[in-house]
Parts: C-alpha cells; structure tokens; sequence
C-alpha cells in the first residue's frame, strides 16, 4: 500500500476527540510512509488530517471541484492538488490514487463517499480496504444500522464484513496491513438461486 484515501468532516464537530483523532492519522500515516489523499480542503478535520500527515514529512494529495477551489477552501501547502471539474471525477480520481479507505466523523459528504467505495467493494469493481476511525463512538449507529440490514436480509453478511472498524490509527492501519478481501463478489441472486 502506498497511499489512503480519507474521507472525513470540513467541521470540526462538537467533540475535540475527533480533532486529535484526525492529527494522529496524519501523523500516523507518515510514519508508515503512506501518503493520504483526500478532498482537498483547508478547514475542518480535513485541513487538520493534512496539516498533520504534513508536519510529519508525509505526502499529501488534494482532489477539489474547481467550484470549491473558487470559494478558497483548498489547501494551499500540499504536495499535490488536482483541480477537477465535478464531485464525480473527484471521488473517482480519488479512488483511483488511493490503495485504501478510512471515514473519519463527518457529515453527509463523508457518509456519501463511504457507501460509495462499500458499494464499489460490493459490486467488485475495487478489492481495497474500508475502514471506519470509530472516535468516542460516532459510527456506533452506523454499525447498529448496517447489522439490522443484514438481519433485515438487504445486505449479506460477507459483504457486511467489507467495513472495518477501529478506534485508533495505529489500529485501524494493522487491520488493513493483515487485511485479505473474504467476501463473495457475487451479490444478486438469480431466480433460480432464490
């Protein structure tokens, strides 16, 4: 693995845990030698997870719509910004940079750009990790709701096992080194098989 793709809020949020949790990914990330590539931004934890992994000698890759480049949210210190045209080619440029993903605590962006990559791993269009940083709790709904779903028979249980969840980055980043993809690419049954 060479880099991660981390999607996470651009608030801070209420809990300053989450600020910390966010300087020790950078941090973390650096010191493993993987550079992060996320959305671009100055603000919120997202400028904190970048001005961290920076601090610490690590490579920083930015991907920002040239809407929010013009309202002068990016980060101007990073290694690298790709300035792309939709939200669109910019999960997708993402993705295609990033050996792995990490969500943060973020709002509905955030949440977004999870189910994405989760769909995709799904789908079997990527076989790269997903993981949730789960600070003070945040994603624990989250978990409770995607348990119900496979309860409720909408998600399958080896595809349930594609999020991974920890909470700290040293954690979390073990998982995804001894990570193997165990789940079933084939997610639709056919009226035969039903």
């Amino acid at each position: 693995m060479r880099r991660m793709c981390v999607f996470l809020g651009s608030a801070l949020g209420m809990d300053k845990r989450h600020e910390q949790a966010a300087m020790d990914l950078g941090g973390e990330l650096a010191r493993r030698g993987l550079g992060l590539v996320y959305g671009g931004a100055s603000v919120g934890l997202m400028g904190t997870v970048a001005d961290a992994c920076l601090a610490a000698g690590g490579e920083v890759v930015g991907v920002m719509p040239q809407a929010l480049v013009d309202r002068e949210v990016a980060h101007t210190g990073l290694t690298e910004l790709h300035v792309v045209k939709s939200m669109h080619e910019r999960k997708a440029l993402m993705a295609e940079l990033s050996d792995g993903f990490i969500a943060l605590p973020g709002g509905l962006g955030t949440l977004e750009e999870l189910f994405e990559v989760l769909t995709w791993a799904q789908l079997g269009y990527h076989r790269k990790p997903c993981g949730v940083l789960d600070v003070g709790g945040y994603f624990e709904l989250l978990h409770a709701f995607l348990d119900h779903s496979v309860q409720q028979g909408f998600i399958r249980p080896q595809h349930r096992g594609i999020l991974m969840s920890a909470a700290t980055p040293v954690q979390l980043l073990d998982l995804f080194h001894d990570w193997q993809p165990a789940y079933a690419p084939k997610w639709i049954k056919t009226e035969k098989e039903l």
